[in-house]
């Protein structure tokens, strides 16, 4: 009985270190020990309350990023239609609009940023890159014209608690982010579609000659990523209890880094959404430390881009290795 249990106690260990998503996990945990000898408030309740209302808004853009790259692609415009989303609903509501109708608008919008970059990149064979950079561009423009450069403000109570509203002890932005990556878990897992994207980043064409439409799996991926993108945006706004036409700035490189740190491949057909979630918690936590240790906000964007180069060299270095 004892020698079965330790077969498959080893069995279990060698599953595990075998796992994508384990170096992150391992990197993650070893991060958290060091932040509670560096600061003793970094495992306070409320602390953890912080990280968790702050990685919803990376996270939650990280599960249509994960989509995406998995098809061998990328999202360059997801922090701009964060603003889009955000000051369009935003000023909908301070206009009168009934915000359900304006929250509605505001992830229509993000929808259908995201449809006309799936749309270009299959119809126009615009690379991705190029495709979603200008979306970056444009989307930010929209929302500069559209806002006069200035913030909106007077939004409703009702529209607040979403960005700093608790649900018993859990912020509201955290369940948002739960049922959103049980939604990419399931989608990724138990669906056939699931398996047409990793399989778009394994061998698009061993999937077009099966009888597969590669152009609605794209049109589909680009698509939930600009919805997701809108509702962090409308969370944004929530939480600062404004339309801010300049927020979002940087969030695709943190939603980009997020996937690639849990384990992803950046050419497509790897990686999985526990390690995505696990990614985001990273840089989450890595935030969190720095601005704990009093580290000027210029700095932290050197370590962020250094931790990124990190990541993709190791995991190219794993990807050569196999």
């Amino acid at each position: 009985m004892q020698e079965q249990f330790m077969i498959s106690f080893r069995a279990g260990i060698k599953r595990f270190l075998g796992r994508r998503e384990t170096g992150a996990f391992i990197a993650l945990l070893l991060m958290s020990i060091a932040l509670s000898f560096i600061s003793s408030f970094f495992f306070t309740f409320s602390n953890m309350i912080n990280v968790i209302r702050q990685v919803s808004l990376n996270a939650i853009i990280s599960v249509g990023m994960t989509l995406v790259i998995l098809t061998g692609g990328i999202d360059l415009s997801v922090g701009s239609v964060v603003a889009l989303s955000g000051t369009i609903s935003a000023s909908l509501m301070a206009g009168g609009v009934n915000m359900w109708v304006a929250i509605l608008i505001g992830i229509l919008i993000g929808a259908v940023a995201g449809l006309i970059n799936g749309l270009t990149i299959t119809k126009l064979n615009v690379p991705p890159i190029i495709t979603t950079l200008a979306m970056m561009t444009a989307a930010r423009g929209i929302a500069l014209v559209y806002t006069n450069g200035y913030p909106i403000s007077n939004l409703p109570d009702s529209f607040v608690f979403l960005g700093r509203g608790y649900w018993g002890p859990i912020p509201i932005p955290g369940i948002i982010m739960v049922v959103i990556y049980i939604l990419g878990y399931i989608l990724l897992t138990q669906m056939k579609v699931g398996r047409y994207i990793y399989g778009l980043g394994g061998n698009e064409e061993a999937v077009h000659l099966s009888g597969i439409s590669v152009t609605r799996i794209k049109i589909l991926v680009y698509t939930i990523c600009g919805i997701v993108s809108a509702v962090s945006g409308l969370i944004l706004a929530s939480r600062l209890d404004s339309g801010q036409p300049l927020a979002g700035s940087g969030f695709e490189m943190d939603a980009i880094a997020a996937v690639i740190i849990g384990g992803a491949s950046i050419s497509g057909g790897e990686g999985t959404m526990i390690g995505t979630i696990i990614g985001a918690l990273i840089m989450n936590v890595l935030n969190n430390g720095l601005n704990l240790m009093n580290v000027n906000p210029y700095s932290q964007q050197i370590v962020k881009g250094v931790v990124l180069a990190a990541a993709v060299a190791i995991r190219t270095h794993k990807t050569k290795k196999s």
